[in-house]
């Protein structure tokens, strides 16, 4: 048997998988990144002799074999299975068809309820075999196999009897086993011998009986909440790893009690915890305690913070870097407070092990985000890392130093990573243009020299993901660096010659289309965005059209030049480059047609699309062709349709008003055709809005009501949604008692009672408020729903001729500024911005106060508005401490408005805001501020 186990790990050490895993990008170590089998094929005895025949890798690598279990089936291998059964069992062989089944579920094939079952009742037929190999398998297939409750039983006293075996190795893996299969009622049968297990002397039983108990206080917290006393014990032991184990499952007993949790913290901080394993996790409990309670008390004081400082003189490394990447992942950490922490990285920036290293400068590389003057004293020994062999930690070095060096250090990097660039693989290049664009961003007199290197590693080879950050950064730089305008687009225009990629061809014609006009010799790109006519496929064809009727439109010397170039395009082979330079030649006057003023031409040219392109497509397609043309302000223009919603019960299909409208209608069109037909509301005018249904009744009440408002110019419509859930009452004359006393400016103008209100069958009442002209008038309604209510024979269905009056109070509601404002996008935020007029900006700042994150004041900001966010800003990268959100809306009175929001963030969580303001009317400039300000 040894003899075999020698040649099977032999084996193991050459096996190569047929689908290789792939590696993060920051793998640690290279030289030991190959993939490995599988956990529960691990564990387990191969033999050579049990594979397929060898498969040669490659003719030049005689050594390289491919997996001996290429090419296996499950239905070979179920009929291997019945070996099983012999009545003289042969252990090896039985091994061998355990490892297959194994490794088939550790590939995801999936075994049918028959299949399994049979597998499984085979299997227990195995513990009659007093064969320790075969015994381990056995266990491993029965854990991964996961019989069902009605099967447990057949093995459940096998494993028992193993549980009390003499040998070790039968004890700790049966507990596993049994616990990982068992339910509760068993599980109380032998919790007095997992207590015993837990406080073993054999570290290999204790800490199975512990692992257990952690995936235990998932299904039956009550039971292992018990074993509190073994646990306790068990943290005491002398073995590494029980002691681990240990202080793991007892940290999740006490989990949910955060006094509970720093009590143990304290304790096991004063005590002696050997384990370095469990030490790394004391520095991560201890962690946490100190975060929670920065949150609960403003004094700053931070708990445990001398016992991390403790741990950076353990003698262990794992220990020492925990407790340095914990220090300095620490809210509000000071200068003074990572001086240590900073000290122990930069020693390990120059350790023989290459993990040491990685683990250094990673935690270097995240601290630089947030403490840069902190990591420059290891710049020196990071610039020594930028040729390491393991690319890994070169790549952080290399972005680390570029986040940290200061103007005069630019140029000498920028010498470096050429050299470096060529040796690592594109998710680590692409790491590394980001970080020179924010050093670029950091210093923009040094754009030069970044410029030049990012326009040639475009060149070089690489991947979309790759070259499309490069061409981002160009654009950013671009837009943030009015003097690298010129360069850039030249770069942009030369990449544009060789680029195999349509999506970055289309999207560098656009942005070279918007720029390139602006700059001193727009000329001078024609001939690029031309050759693109000439040599490209149709979408980048219709695309380089579009391209040059932005320069006919913006360089009046260019006009004849582009007329030429898109009458030529008019006998293109392709409908949409020919429809498009035919549009454009009429737009611009290139047919000899009158055209519209330069505004319209500018606006059709490079005027956002202010409607959502989903709304317009459902509109485009429901057009019948008719006389009457096709009309765009007829688009819906909200994001996102709201749903007619309302409580209803289970099963039951709404009806009257709230039932759902048959496609592809839109919930703005149903509004507004459901009011209009209401002779109360006919006279208000054009619906502007309705909100989302806000709910007035908890769940499961006896009555459900939402109200949904819908805002007028000069009016606010209230539908409350009313839902009766008591089958034994019928509703009468169901109205809404509105006290309107914290709502001065509203005055109330009609309403609409519903007559009945049947069991499970959803009506609506409705009550109409008149407000101040176009103004965003908010206020606090407080509502009364009253009735009449006639009991119903359950047995009949008819209801009692008298009834009783009846109300029920429901909650309160508001009519907020966000309620005054649609969610509209702008395909392209910049030309939006810029085409606006500058005189009805408003710039204001203002101070948010402490907040948790950034993210959450810019959630807060975003909810407050009501606004669309625009190009994905709305999303706040981790560890931000600068960050600018783009909103756009249309405010009520059909004024368009553009929100830049810039937040800026301290280390005591002090957030800052900047809010810029662009509207059609500098009133409702004013009026956002407000809605700010209040």
């Amino acid at each position: 048997m040894k003899a075999r186990l020698l040649r099977g790990f032999k084996f193991l050490a050459r096996y190569k998988p047929a689908r290789p895993t792939r590696l993060h990008p920051y793998s640690p170590d290279e030289s030991s990144s190959s993939s490995s089998l599988p956990l529960s094929l691990s564990l387990r005895s191969l033999d050579p002799e049990m594979a397929q025949p060898f498969i040669k890798k490659d003719d030049d690598l005689d050594d390289e074999d491919y997996s001996p279990f290429l090419g296996i089936e499950k239905g070979a291998v179920l009929q291997e299975a019945r070996v099983f059964h012999d009545p003289q069992l042969d252990a090896r062989r039985c091994s061998q068809v355990i490892t297959k089944l194994l490794y088939l579920l550790n590939q995801g094939e999936s075994f049918s309820k028959v299949e399994a079952t049979e597998v499984f009742f085979a299997v227990t037929k195995l513990f009659q075999s007093k064969d320790n190999g075969l015994r381990r398998m056995v266990y491993l297939i029965i854990k991964e196999l996961s019989p069902s409750a009605d099967e447990v039983i057949i093995v459940t006293s096998s494993l028992m009897k193993d549980m009390n075996s003499k040998m070790d190795m039968y004890r700790a893996n049966a507990i596993r086993v049994l616990c990982r299969i068992t339910d509760g009622t068993l599980l109380t049968q032998i919790e007095r011998y997992l207590k015993q297990a837990i406080v073993d002397k054999n570290p290999v039983v204790a800490s199975a009986a512990l692992v257990s108990g952690i995936h235990l206080l998932q299904t039956n917290p009550e039971i292992v909440k018990r074993w509190s006393n073994e646990v306790q014990e068990a943290v005491q032991s002398r073995a590494a790893l029980v002691q681990f184990h240990a202080v793991a499952l007892l940290h999740q007993i006490r989990q949910n009690d955060r006094l509970a949790v720093s009590k143990l913290v304290t304790s096991l901080t004063r005590g002696t915890v050997r384990s370095p394993l469990a030490q790394c996790l004391l520095i991560r409990y201890a962690t946490q305690v100190i975060r929670e309670s920065s949150m609960n008390t403003q004094t700053g004081d931070r708990p445990f913070f001398d016992f991390l400082e403790a741990c950076l003189r353990h003698k262990t490394d794992m220990v020492i870097l925990e407790a340095a990447r914990a220090i300095t992942e620490l809210n509000g950490v000071t200068s003074r407070e990572l001086i240590p922490a900073i000290t122990i990285l930069q020693l390990f920036l120059s350790s023989s092990k290459p993990v040491l290293r990685f683990a250094a400068v990673r935690t270097l590389n995240k601290v630089a985000m947030t403490h840069p003057l902190a990591v420059t004293n290891c710049n020196v020994d990071m610039e020594s890392l930028i040729s390491d062999q393991n690319r890994s930690i070169a790549t952080l070095a290399i972005t680390t130093l570029l986040k940290t060096g200061n103007e005069s250090s630019v140029d000498r990097l920028m010498k470096q990573i050429t050299n470096f660039m060529s040796d690592i693989a594109d998710e680590f290049k692409i790491v590394v243009v980001e970080a020179i664009r924010s050093l670029c961003l950091k210093f923009p007199l040094k754009y030069r020299s970044m410029m030049n290197f990012l326009s040639n590693i475009l060149r070089e080879e690489g991947g979309f993901e790759y070259k499309k950050a490069i061409v981002d950064s160009i654009v950013i730089l671009i837009r943030e660096i009015p003097d690298a305008k010129e360069s850039g687009l030249f770069h942009l225009c030369e990449f544009i010659e060789d680029c195999e990629f349509t999506y970055l061809s289309t999207q560098i014609l656009h942005f070279l289309g918007n720029e390139g006009p602006k700059t001193s010799d727009p000329s001078k790109y024609i001939r690029y965005i031309y050759n693109r006519v000439i040599l490209e496929n149709s979408t980048i064809r219709a695309s380089a059209v579009s391209t040059l009727a932005k320069f006919g439109a913006l360089v009046d010397p260019l006009k004849p030049r582009i007329f030429v170039l898109l009458r030529r395009c008019l006998f293109d082979i392709d409908d949409e480059v020919r429809d498009r330079a035919t549009l454009y030649l009429s737009t611009l006057g290139g047919d000899g047609s009158v055209t519209g003023t330069v505004k319209d031409v500018k606006e059709f040219l490079f005027g956002s699309l202010d409607v959502p392109l989903v709304n317009l497509e459902k509109s485009l397609c429901n057009y019948e062709a008719s006389e009457e043309p096709f009309d765009i302000c007829a688009v819906p223009r909200e994001v996102k349709s709201q749903p007619l919603a309302e409580k209803k019960a289970p099963g039951k299909k709404p009806s009257g008003f709230g039932a759902p409208l048959s496609a592809p209608t839109s919930a703005a069109d149903a509004y507004e055709k459901m009011l209009s037909s209401i002779p109360e509301f006919s006279s208000f005018g054009k619906l502007f809005k309705s909100s989302s249904p806000v709910e007035l009744t908890e769940a499961e009440t006896e009555y459900a009501v939402n109200v949904i408002k819908h805002i007028y110019d000069e009016h606010v419509v209230f539908q409350y949604n009313c839902t009766n859930t008591i089958p034994e009452q019928l509703l009468e004359n169901v109205t809404i008692f509105i006290d309107a006393s914290d709502a001065e400016e509203f005055s109330e103008v009609a309403s609409k009672p519903l007559r009945t209100l049947p069991y499970d069958s959803p009506g609506q009442t409705f009550v109409a408020f008149e407000k101040p002209a176009g103004v965003p008038t908010v206020g606090k309604f407080s509502n009364m729903l009253k009735f009449i209510v006639r009991e119903v024979d359950p047995s009949t269905g008819e209801a009692e001729d008298e009834g009783v009056e009846d109300e029920y109070q429901l909650e309160d509601f508001e009519v907020m500024a966000s309620d005054y404002m649609l969610k509209v996008g702008v395909s392209n935020f910049k030309n939006a911005w810029d085409n606006m007029n500058p005189e009805g900006e408003r710039v204001d700042e203002y101070g948010l106060g402490t907040r948790e994150s950034l993210a959450e004041a810019v959630n807060a900001v975003v909810n407050i508005l009501g606004m669309q966010p625009c190009e994905g800003t709305e999303v706040v990268p981790s560890n931000a401490r600068s960050h600018t959100c783009l909103l756009s809306g249309v405010f009520i009175g059909n004024v368009k408005v553009l929100v830049r929001l810039s937040f800026g963030i301290d280390g005591p969580k002090q957030v800052a805001m900047k809010l810029a303001v662009r509207s059609d009317d500098p009133a409702v400039s004013e009026a956002i501020h407000e809605i700010v300000n209040g």
